[in-house]
Protein backbone atom coordinates (compact mmCIF):
# COMPACT_ATOMS: atom_id res chain seq x y z
CA UNK A 1 0.00 0.00 0.00
CA UNK A 2 0.83 3.61 -0.74
CA UNK A 3 2.28 6.32 1.82
CA UNK A 4 -0.59 8.32 2.47
CA UNK A 5 -0.82 11.45 4.48
CA UNK A 6 -3.17 11.62 7.33
CA UNK A 7 -6.98 12.67 6.54
CA UNK A 8 -7.40 15.79 8.72
CA UNK A 9 -11.92 15.50 9.07
CA UNK A 10 -13.94 12.92 10.00
CA UNK A 11 -15.51 12.83 6.82
CA UNK A 12 -12.44 12.74 5.14
CA UNK A 13 -11.03 9.53 7.82
CA UNK A 14 -14.23 7.42 6.54
CA UNK A 15 -13.75 7.80 2.71
CA UNK A 16 -10.01 6.61 3.38
CA UNK A 17 -11.53 3.74 5.15
CA UNK A 18 -13.44 3.27 2.01
CA UNK A 19 -10.69 3.73 -0.37
CA UNK A 20 -8.54 1.34 1.36
CA UNK A 21 -10.84 -1.39 2.13
CA UNK A 22 -10.37 -3.98 -0.50
CA UNK A 23 -6.73 -4.24 -0.06
CA UNK A 24 -7.06 -4.68 3.97
CA UNK A 25 -6.20 -8.27 5.54
CA UNK A 26 -9.33 -9.98 7.26
CA UNK A 27 -7.62 -8.23 10.98
CA UNK A 28 -7.26 -4.69 9.77
CA UNK A 29 -10.77 -5.15 8.38
CA UNK A 30 -11.99 -5.85 11.99
CA UNK A 31 -10.50 -2.65 12.75
CA UNK A 32 -12.21 -0.80 10.33
CA UNK A 33 -15.29 -1.94 11.01
CA UNK A 34 -14.82 -1.35 15.34
CA UNK A 35 -14.32 3.00 14.35
CA UNK A 36 -16.92 2.46 11.65
CA UNK A 37 -19.92 1.40 14.27
CA UNK A 38 -18.30 2.74 17.42
CA UNK A 39 -16.67 5.88 16.55
CA UNK A 40 -17.89 7.38 19.94
CA UNK A 41 -15.86 5.29 21.88
CA UNK A 42 -12.76 6.70 19.95
CA UNK A 43 -11.68 9.73 21.90
CA UNK A 44 -11.76 7.87 25.45
CA UNK A 45 -10.68 4.63 24.81
CA UNK A 46 -7.08 3.27 24.86
CA UNK A 47 -5.25 1.43 22.11
CA UNK A 48 -5.87 -1.85 24.39
CA UNK A 49 -9.20 -1.19 24.82
CA UNK A 50 -10.17 -0.78 20.65
CA UNK A 51 -7.36 -3.12 20.16
CA UNK A 52 -9.46 -6.02 22.66
CA UNK A 53 -13.29 -4.50 21.82
CA UNK A 54 -11.86 -4.85 18.07
CA UNK A 55 -10.54 -9.13 18.45
CA UNK A 56 -7.37 -7.84 17.22
CA UNK A 57 -3.84 -7.51 19.02
CA UNK A 58 -2.66 -3.37 19.84
CA UNK A 59 -0.03 -3.94 16.44
CA UNK A 60 -2.72 -4.50 14.12
CA UNK A 61 -4.62 -1.37 15.64
CA UNK A 62 -1.81 0.78 15.27
CA UNK A 63 -0.61 -0.96 12.15
CA UNK A 64 -3.91 0.11 10.76
CA UNK A 65 -3.74 3.48 11.53
CA UNK A 66 -0.66 3.51 9.98
CA UNK A 67 -2.25 2.71 6.58
CA UNK A 68 -4.67 5.11 7.03
CA UNK A 69 -1.79 7.78 7.00
CA UNK A 70 -1.38 8.73 10.80
CA UNK A 71 1.35 8.17 12.74
CA UNK A 72 0.02 5.88 15.15
CA UNK A 73 -3.48 5.72 17.29
CA UNK A 74 -2.87 8.50 19.24
CA UNK A 75 -2.66 10.98 16.23
CA UNK A 76 -6.19 9.11 15.07
CA UNK A 77 -7.77 9.40 18.34
CA UNK A 78 -7.14 13.36 18.45
CA UNK A 79 -8.81 13.64 14.85
CA UNK A 80 -11.86 12.34 16.46
CA UNK A 81 -11.64 14.36 19.84
CA UNK A 82 -11.68 17.28 17.42
CA UNK A 83 -15.71 16.82 17.62
CA UNK A 84 -16.05 14.62 20.40
CA UNK A 85 -17.85 16.75 23.77
CA UNK A 86 -17.71 14.91 27.50
CA UNK A 87 -20.87 14.53 29.23
CA UNK A 88 -20.44 12.83 32.38
CA UNK A 89 -21.14 10.53 33.90
CA UNK A 90 -21.22 9.08 30.37
CA UNK A 91 -23.51 6.98 28.66
CA UNK A 92 -21.08 3.73 28.95
CA UNK A 93 -20.43 4.31 32.32
CA UNK A 94 -23.92 3.89 33.15
CA UNK A 95 -24.75 0.93 31.03
CA UNK A 96 -21.66 -0.64 33.04
CA UNK A 97 -23.02 0.10 36.25
CA UNK A 98 -25.99 -1.77 35.36
CA UNK A 99 -24.53 -4.57 34.46
CA UNK A 100 -21.83 -4.60 37.07
CA UNK A 101 -24.81 -4.72 39.27
CA UNK A 102 -26.48 -7.74 37.47
CA UNK A 103 -29.20 -5.59 37.13
CA UNK A 104 -32.36 -8.32 34.91
CA UNK A 105 -35.61 -6.69 35.89
CA UNK A 106 -37.77 -5.56 32.60
CA UNK A 107 -37.57 -1.66 34.01
CA UNK A 108 -33.80 -2.48 33.87
CA UNK A 109 -33.56 -4.00 30.94
CA UNK A 110 -35.59 -0.99 29.56
CA UNK A 111 -33.32 1.43 30.93
CA UNK A 112 -30.35 -0.10 29.20
CA UNK A 113 -32.10 -0.07 25.84
CA UNK A 114 -33.37 3.69 26.50
CA UNK A 115 -29.39 4.21 26.83
CA UNK A 116 -28.50 2.62 24.18
CA UNK A 117 -31.24 3.95 21.82
CA UNK A 118 -29.99 7.31 22.80
CA UNK A 119 -26.75 7.29 22.44
CA UNK A 120 -27.34 5.67 18.88
CA UNK A 121 -29.47 8.23 18.50
CA UNK A 122 -26.69 10.96 19.18
CA UNK A 123 -24.29 8.92 16.63
CA UNK A 124 -26.30 9.69 14.03
CA UNK A 125 -26.76 13.09 14.36
CA UNK A 126 -23.12 13.34 14.64
CA UNK A 127 -22.01 10.88 11.48
CA UNK A 128 -24.72 11.25 8.84
CA UNK A 129 -23.41 13.30 5.97
CA UNK A 130 -26.01 15.80 5.01
CA UNK A 131 -24.16 15.71 1.45
CA UNK A 132 -25.14 11.79 1.11
CA UNK A 133 -28.50 12.60 2.80
CA UNK A 134 -29.29 15.44 0.13
CA UNK A 135 -28.27 13.59 -3.03
CA UNK A 136 -30.46 10.03 -1.80
CA UNK A 137 -33.67 12.52 -1.16
CA UNK A 138 -33.06 14.30 -4.59
CA UNK A 139 -32.64 10.66 -5.94
CA UNK A 140 -35.61 9.34 -4.63
CA UNK A 141 -37.87 12.43 -5.87
CA UNK A 142 -37.15 11.83 -8.98
CA UNK A 143 -37.37 8.06 -9.00
CA UNK A 144 -40.93 6.72 -10.86
CA UNK A 145 -41.12 3.79 -8.51
CA UNK A 146 -38.94 3.51 -5.54
CA UNK A 147 -37.88 -0.35 -4.67
CA UNK A 148 -37.08 -1.47 -0.89
CA UNK A 149 -35.23 -4.59 0.35
CA UNK A 150 -34.12 -5.27 3.94
CA UNK A 151 -33.77 -8.92 5.32
CA UNK A 152 -33.76 -10.08 8.94
CA UNK A 153 -32.92 -7.65 11.01
CA UNK A 154 -32.95 -5.19 8.00
CA UNK A 155 -36.88 -5.93 7.35
CA UNK A 156 -38.60 -3.92 10.07
CA UNK A 157 -36.77 -0.27 7.90
CA UNK A 158 -37.41 -2.01 4.91
CA UNK A 159 -41.16 -2.34 5.85
CA UNK A 160 -41.90 1.05 7.70
CA UNK A 161 -40.17 2.80 4.15
CA UNK A 162 -42.64 0.78 2.61
CA UNK A 163 -45.19 1.72 4.55
CA UNK A 164 -44.25 5.33 4.69
CA UNK A 165 -44.24 5.68 1.15
CA UNK A 166 -47.82 4.30 0.27
CA UNK A 167 -49.50 6.65 2.63
CA UNK A 168 -47.92 9.48 0.69
CA UNK A 169 -49.10 7.63 -2.30
CA UNK A 170 -45.46 7.34 -3.93
CA UNK A 171 -45.05 4.77 -6.06
CA UNK A 172 -43.12 1.82 -3.96
CA UNK A 173 -42.28 -1.80 -3.89
CA UNK A 174 -41.46 -3.96 -0.88
CA UNK A 175 -39.04 -6.93 -1.62
CA UNK A 176 -39.52 -9.57 0.79
CA UNK A 177 -38.42 -12.70 -1.18
CA UNK A 178 -41.58 -14.25 -0.29
CA UNK A 179 -41.36 -17.60 -1.69
CA UNK A 180 -37.88 -16.91 -2.27
CA UNK A 181 -38.37 -14.55 -5.63
CA UNK A 182 -36.26 -12.01 -6.40
CA UNK A 183 -39.01 -10.04 -8.50
CA UNK A 184 -35.88 -8.24 -10.50
CA UNK A 185 -38.38 -7.98 -13.53
CA UNK A 186 -40.21 -5.64 -11.36
CA UNK A 187 -37.13 -2.98 -11.77
CA UNK A 188 -37.83 -0.25 -14.13
CA UNK A 189 -35.52 2.21 -15.91
CA UNK A 190 -36.08 5.55 -14.30
CA UNK A 191 -36.28 3.87 -10.88
CA UNK A 192 -34.21 4.07 -7.53
CA UNK A 193 -33.49 1.28 -4.60
CA UNK A 194 -33.24 1.48 -1.04
CA UNK A 195 -31.17 -1.31 0.11
CA UNK A 196 -30.81 -1.65 3.92
CA UNK A 197 -28.19 -4.21 5.53
CA UNK A 198 -26.52 -4.65 8.23
CA UNK A 199 -23.60 -7.17 9.35
CA UNK A 200 -23.45 -10.13 9.25
CA UNK A 201 -24.97 -8.50 5.46
CA UNK A 202 -27.71 -10.45 3.73
CA UNK A 203 -26.40 -12.11 0.54
CA UNK A 204 -29.92 -11.55 -1.32
CA UNK A 205 -29.62 -7.66 -0.53
CA UNK A 206 -26.22 -7.65 -1.93
CA UNK A 207 -27.26 -9.41 -4.87
CA UNK A 208 -30.62 -7.11 -5.49
CA UNK A 209 -28.43 -4.25 -5.11
CA UNK A 210 -25.37 -5.13 -7.70
CA UNK A 211 -27.89 -5.77 -10.45
CA UNK A 212 -29.47 -2.58 -10.14
CA UNK A 213 -26.53 -0.80 -10.05
CA UNK A 214 -25.28 -2.75 -13.47
CA UNK A 215 -28.44 -1.60 -14.99
CA UNK A 216 -27.59 1.81 -13.84
CA UNK A 217 -30.62 2.17 -11.54
CA UNK A 218 -29.74 4.20 -8.73
CA UNK A 219 -29.03 2.77 -5.28
CA UNK A 220 -29.09 4.20 -1.73
CA UNK A 221 -27.63 2.16 0.74
CA UNK A 222 -28.45 2.12 4.46
CA UNK A 223 -26.09 0.62 6.04
CA UNK A 224 -23.78 -0.16 9.30
CA UNK A 225 -19.73 -0.05 8.25
CA UNK A 226 -17.95 1.99 5.98
CA UNK A 227 -15.64 -1.23 4.27
CA UNK A 228 -19.65 -3.29 4.32
CA UNK A 229 -19.93 -4.82 0.77
CA UNK A 230 -22.22 -2.23 -0.52
CA UNK A 231 -20.02 0.61 0.27
CA UNK A 232 -18.50 1.35 -3.09
CA UNK A 233 -18.54 3.75 -5.96
CA UNK A 234 -22.20 4.34 -7.98
CA UNK A 235 -24.07 3.52 -4.44
CA UNK A 236 -24.51 6.38 -2.04
CA UNK A 237 -24.68 4.89 1.08
CA UNK A 238 -26.29 6.61 4.99
CA UNK A 239 -24.23 5.12 7.46
CA UNK A 240 -26.05 4.56 11.15
CA UNK A 241 -24.12 2.96 13.83
CA UNK A 242 -26.53 1.13 17.05
CA UNK A 243 -25.30 0.75 19.85
CA UNK A 244 -25.77 -2.98 21.46
CA UNK A 245 -26.87 -4.02 25.04
CA UNK A 246 -25.98 -7.75 25.63
CA UNK A 247 -25.54 -8.44 22.00
CA UNK A 248 -28.74 -7.24 20.83
CA UNK A 249 -29.14 -4.25 18.75
CA UNK A 250 -32.25 -2.38 18.49
CA UNK A 251 -33.27 -0.36 15.24
CA UNK A 252 -33.81 3.38 17.15
CA UNK A 253 -31.21 5.49 15.10
CA UNK A 254 -32.38 3.39 11.73
CA UNK A 255 -35.93 3.96 12.04
CA UNK A 256 -35.24 7.79 12.89
CA UNK A 257 -33.47 7.79 10.10
CA UNK A 258 -35.57 5.84 7.52
CA UNK A 259 -38.72 8.41 8.65
CA UNK A 260 -36.48 11.13 8.15
CA UNK A 261 -35.92 9.82 4.46
CA UNK A 262 -39.44 9.12 4.27
CA UNK A 263 -40.76 12.34 5.10
CA UNK A 264 -37.91 14.62 3.39
CA UNK A 265 -38.63 12.82 -0.01
CA UNK A 266 -42.49 13.11 0.77
CA UNK A 267 -42.30 17.31 1.23
CA UNK A 268 -40.01 17.38 -1.81
CA UNK A 269 -42.54 15.11 -3.96
CA UNK A 270 -45.46 17.00 -2.94
CA UNK A 271 -43.54 20.47 -3.29
CA UNK A 272 -42.93 19.76 -7.08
Amino acid sequence: MTTRTAPETIEAFQQRVNEVSDELPRRLKQCADYFSVNSEKIPIATVAEVAAAAGVQPSALIRFCQILGFSGYSELQKLFRTSYVPVLPDYDTRLQNLRDRGAASPSAILAEFVDAGRMSLENLANTVEPRVLDQSVATLVEAGTIHIIGLRRAFPVAAYLSYAFEKMHIPAVLHDRSGKLGNLHAVRDGDALIAVTFSPYSEETQSFALHCASRNIPVIVITDTASGPLHRDGFLPIQVSEVDFGAFRALSATLSLAIALAVAVGTARSAS
